[in-house]
């Protein structure tokens, strides 16, 4: 108290002037129109200022459940595109849907920990395994794209082989158009490229045209997007088309994925082994 006592009488004169000061400038305010809409002004710009650091804050905050929410309604959307069988219903006789509305497909989200695209062939980690319902031979999409197979779990996380890999990665894909199909592969010169074969010359083509899964196996649903023709000519060697395919999925990009769980995958196995197992026996035959 006695310090504040000494600096005030110290400095008597320069404390009245700022005193003086202040009634003008309060005077000046309170009675002028001008200064007040422009005082009004001023706090408006300062309040607004304040705030958007504020709220710039609390979004921060909300990142991560507002990326949980995403990647739920991710998940909801893909169970409604591409986990329903198509086609209409047998209507025959009555049959208890114990999948719920016909759902074939399920899916398991999953952050992308470690990711290649410049080998000939290339792969990624997960942080999902098998506790987390992952085993090898299971597709992997990304939100804009097919991404890869997975080849290899252990309890929390997952290799996946990308489909940026000239061994191995062959995948059934079909012009969303006219619905044709054929075989999809990378040569492994352009991440960004993809080649897609065994389409018969005589399906009209267009640069732009989009290519999609064309669901052939029990990897990948149907109708999942692959890209869009970059352009095509016909090879010489088989008479078919060589289609560029621009992919949809910026490979050198991946965040988040989903891992494709079909139920129905033992079913078409087992039928898939009587095929097999017909085939051999055919070629045994005299």
């Amino acid at each position: 108290m006695g310090f504040l006592l000494r600096v005030f009488s110290k400095n008597s004169f320069f404390m009245f002037f700022l005193c003086l000061q202040l009634v003008a400038i309060v005077l000046i305010f309170s009675r002028n129109n001008m200064q007040q809409s422009w005082l009004a002004a001023q706090t408006a710009a300062f309040n607004s200022w304040i705030s958007g650091y504020i709220d710039q804050g609390t979004s921060y905050l909300k990142l991560k459940q507002v990326n949980e929410e995403l990647v739920a309604q991710n998940k909801k959307l893909m169970m409604e595109l591409y986990g329903k069988q198509s086609g209409e219903k047998p209507n025959f006789r009555k049959v208890h849907d114990t999948l719920g509305g016909g759902q074939i497909y399920t899916f398991v989200d999953g952050d992308v920990i470690f990711n290649s695209i410049n080998r000939r062939d290339n792969y990624f980690t997960i942080n999902r395994g098998h506790k987390q319902g992952v085993f090898p031979k299971m597709g992997v999409i990304a939100p804009n794209g097919i991404a890869g197979i997975v080849v290899n779990t252990t309890d929390h996380y997952a290799l996946v082989q990308s489909v940026l890999s000239v061994h191995k990665i062959k995948i059934s894909a079909a012009l969303k158009n006219s619905g044709y199909f054929g075989t999809l592969s990378w040569d492994g010169e352009d991440s960004r490229i993809m080649r897609l074969a065994d389409i018969p010359k005589y399906v009209p083509l267009r640069v732009g045209d989009t290519i999609v899964t064309a669901g052939k196996s029990a990897i990948f649903p149907m109708g999942v997007p692959v890209g869009k023709i970059a352009g095509y000519q016909v090879d010489s060697k088989t008479g078919f088309w060589d289609i560029s395919v621009e992919l949809s999925e910026k490979m050198g990009q991946l965040s988040k994925v989903f891992v494709v769980k079909n139920l129905r995958k033992a079913e078409v196995q087992k039928i898939s082994d009587t095929l097999n197992a017909q085939i051999k026996k055919d070629k045994e035959l005299p």
